[in-house]
């Protein structure tokens, strides 16, 4: 950056320094002489001066360019936030800026240094302010040439050398961030290019990298045709792969849900990018796409048309071939090539009963209509009858279908001519005018029958379509308001298929009926006779329906049920494995946590205790009766703390693992806490006050004898000098409150929930203060009597202690009512 500004100052650029950050590097700061800088804004901050950038004071001066260093940096006590804020302020005033930023300060990149590093980056910038930059610049360098930096000390002083190269800049912690440097600058060039092909009108290709576009079909060949389209995309860096599915341009998609859903995932799985565009010529729009990404491969699968169909018209591979130009095509074969696909319009959906009625129109219709015009012949002509029949059949068309319309229109020429062309009662046509017309009534009647029926087709498809998008829209909506979504989804399921019940089902080996996961009504698996409908969710799982078997009209949207029954399983699956890696951790942590507390905790009253014995024992010097007297009160005190400190590590152990059981009675508070007192290191400083002696609680005693000890200890601990700890107990309505008041310097209310946590102590205390087990042990045993124990403020200042326990002599029903 400096570098680039005096290049600019000796072009006769207003160059200035806004703010540079040298952190005391020599190097770094004989850069900076012959530069003018505007002097930072000085903010005291923590007892210590720190210079931050004056955009005031750059204003006034207006210069051409001003350098900001650190662009993701965090200002304090300025207009804004973040220096990138300033940095648009200064760009908007008509400045250009100059600026810095490391790759591991990227917003986008956050999460992936983190897990690299180890460290989280608390100051970031977005990827859209670095990328709306005129020029980026990267600035390389090898691990190896910057770890030789640091060892020089060009970058950190000498002290600090050491640790760095340990920890933060290790060879696989720079060569990781530098890839990631290398692929986001590597991004913003493909964007730039992108815009420059967009700009100048360029179609061809331009491989700067392998990208790879798989096109799909919706058959099962798919999986092969994606898989070699990752390893062909794979044996490059930096290769790229699409997969897109063309479907028709009308809005009625072809494509299954199940289907579509596995594919994507496999996609994803491959590590490739799923796309969906619509067309009517699949050829033209996967080509399409293609050059809208700057492909360099297309992967088709070899055409599953038999030889006759390839005669009948060409196919997407044909198609694809001949228009590539520079793109290469791999044609794959896979097991179903040449086998043979069905037509793309099935003409036999309209219904059973529809098609009779078309039938019976093509023949007693047409013959009772022919009756009627042939002793009605008087009264018209030819023309009118051919418009007649090209009517009927048209009628024909909307209620039976293609083929009783096609039926009709041969059926209804033949009858014309025999019954209304001259001669009648032959087929023999005497003007060639009446022939033509016959010929023009046969291609006219087909056509509209055709035309007709896809109408009418595409309608109810587009009303079927409606409906599915309709309820899949409010399953959604209310899904996403229960916390359990699958009883929600097969509830709905019922109603929308109307069946009497709905279950996923986890498959088992053949012959066994299958296991309920969920279920909603009854699903009767054993019965062989019961009628059944089945979809696959997963690999492991079904969604079974009982009652009348779904027709194949709605089986589409029972296959969509099933996908949103594979995703929510999916989640769910994943939600569990979350737990429990979450529980790992935590026990993890817990373990560390001990070994790091426990280390030094157990190790001082132990080497005090070895200390005091060897004394007595030694026989090379004298003791005193008083001094034999300290060493063993030095070693009886070591002996209790390393009791105390063991007893709570069993009492945390027990707790977290369910394993204690309180065994409550009828106990009086005064009695307990006597008992309490004479357990204390200090008890003269514990001012019990009871107003009623005679309270009495349910509860354990030896479990509350350990609350109090642990909270009087503690308060002691943080009272200051000789100061007196509070105990008092009160009864209010159903439950009696044992407060343990300190004038210690307290707790902020939001750090109250931490201190309860297991080896947690409050402020970083030092390790002498023992591992942070005390008040976590003493809320689990207060909650395993029923209890609840809370921290609040003490009037005056200072920290309480709230124990509440229940009265003696009430049930469990009567304390939650």
């Amino acid at each position: 950056m400096l570098q680039e500004a005096h290049r600019r100052q000796q072009r006769g650029t207003d160059v200035v320094v806004g703010i540079v950050e040298t952190h005391d590097r020599a190097y770094t700061a004989e850069q900076l002489e012959g530069l003018e800088i505007v002097p930072p804004r000085e903010i005291q901050h923590g007892g210590t001066t720190l210079n931050e950038l004056d955009v005031e004071a750059v204003l006034r001066r207006r210069p051409d360019v001003v350098l900001v260093d650190e662009l993701a940096h965090r200002t304090i006590g300025g207009p804004h936030e973040r220096r990138w804020e300033d940095m648009e302020q200064l760009l908007e005033a008509g400045i250009d800026v100059l600026s810095t930023v490391n790759v591991q300060h990227l917003e986008s990149l956050n999460d992936a240094v983190s897990q690299i590093t180890g460290v989280r980056q608390q100051e970031t910038v977005p990827d859209a302010v670095v990328r709306a930059a005129d020029q980026i610049e990267l600035v390389d360098m090898t691990p190896e040439a910057l770890r030789r930096r640091l060892a020089h000390g060009h970058v950190y002083p000498a002290e600090r050398v050491d640790a760095a190269l340990a920890n933060y800049f290790r060879a696989g912690n720079l060569s990781a961030l530098r890839e990631l440097a290398l692929l986001w600058t590597a991004d913003r060039v493909d964007e730039v290019l992108a815009r420059y092909r967009d700009d100048h009108d360029i179609e061809s290709i331009w491989p700067v990298r392998e990208r790879v576009v798989v096109a799909l079909t919706g058959g099962p060949e798919q999986e092969t045709l994606l898989r070699r389209g990752a390893r062909i995309a794979g044996r490059g860096a930096g290769g790229e792969f699409y997969a897109v599915q063309v479907v028709a341009d009308t809005g009625l998609r072809d494509v299954r849900v199940e289907s579509a859903a596995a594919t994507r995932q496999l996609v994803t799985e491959l590590g490739g990018t799923m796309h969906t565009v619509t067309g009517s010529d699949v050829g033209g729009a996967i080509l399409e796409f293609a050059r809208g990404v700057n492909a360099s491969q297309i992967i088709i699968g070899a055409s599953r048309r038999t030889r006759w169909q390839r005669i009948a018209g060409r196919g997407v591979g044909d198609t694809v071939v001949d228009g590539s130009g520079d793109i290469d095509v791999l044609m794959v074969t896979h097991e179903l090539a040449h086998s043979g696909r069905r037509p793309a319009v099935s003409w036999g959906e309209i219904g059973r009963g529809r098609e009779i009625a078309g039938w019976l129109l093509a023949t007693v219709g047409l013959a009772l209509l022919t009756a009627i015009l042939d002793v009605t012949g008087s009264s018209h002509a030819l023309p009118l009858e051919v418009l007649i029949y090209l009517a009927f059949t048209v009628a024909t068309a909307i209620v039976g279908g293609i083929w009783p319309a096609l039926v009709t229109a041969v059926l209804a020429s033949l009858s014309l001519n025999w019954f209304f062309a001259p001669p009648t009662g032959t087929l023999t046509i005497n003007h060639p005018q009446n022939a033509v017309a016959l010929l023009v009534f046969v291609i006219v009647a087909a056509s509209v029958a055709s035309v007709v029926h896809l109408s009418a087709r595409r309608a109810a498809q587009s009303v079927a379509a409606e409906y599915d998008s309709r309820v899949l829209a409010e399953l959604t909506h209310s899904l996403l308001a229960v916390k359990d979504p699958l009883p929600e989804l097969l509830a709905q399921a019922r109603d929308i298929f109307a069946t009497d019940g709905a279950a996923i089902v986890r498959t088992t080996h053949t012959g066994v009926p299958g296991q309920i996961v969920v279920l909603s009504g009854t699903v009767p698996l054993a019965d062989l006779d019961a009628r059944l409908s089945r979809v696959r969710v997963d690999d492991e799982h079904q969604l079974v329906l009982e009652g009348d078997v779904v027709d194949a009209g709605r089986q589409r949207l029972m296959e969509a049920y099933a996908s949103v029954a594979a995703a929510i399983l999916h989640r769910n699956e994943l939600a569990l494995q979350a737990a429990a890696a979450a529980g790992l951790a935590k026990d993890n942590r817990s373990r560390a946590a001990l070994l790091a507390a426990v280390s030094h905790d157990l190790r001082t009253p132990l080497a005090a205790i070895k200390a005091g014995v060897s004394s007595l024992r030694s026989t090379d010097i004298e003791l005193s009766a008083e001094d034999q007297r300290e060493l063993l009160e030095t070693v009886e005190d070591a002996t209790d703390r390393l009791d105390d400190l063991i007893e709570n590590l069993l009492d945390m152990s027990r707790i977290q693992s369910g394993n204690i059981t309180a065994r409550t009675d009828d106990v009086l508070v005064a009695d307990m806490v006597a008992a309490t007192l004479r357990t204390l290191s200090a008890p003269d400083r514990v001012h019990p006050w009871l107003p009623d002696p005679q309270i009495s609680v349910l509860a354990d005693a030896g479990l509350v004898e350990r609350v109090l000890a642990n909270l009087l200890e503690n308060a002691l601990r943080y009272s200051p000098g000789r100061q007196e700890v509070v105990l008092t107990a009160e009864r209010l309505g159903r439950w009696v409150e044992l407060r343990v008041m300190d004038r210690g310097p307290g707790v902020p209310e939001s750090e109250r929930t931490g201190i309860f946590a297991p080896f947690q102590r409050y402020g970083d205390g030092h390790r002498g203060d023992g591992v942070g087990l005390g008040l976590a042990v003493s809320k689990g045993l207060t909650e395993a009597m029923d209890g609840t124990l809370e921290a609040e403020d003490t009037p005056g200042g200072g920290l309480t202690m709230c124990v509440r326990l229940p009265v003696a002599g009430q049930s469990a029903m009567t304390r939650g009512a």
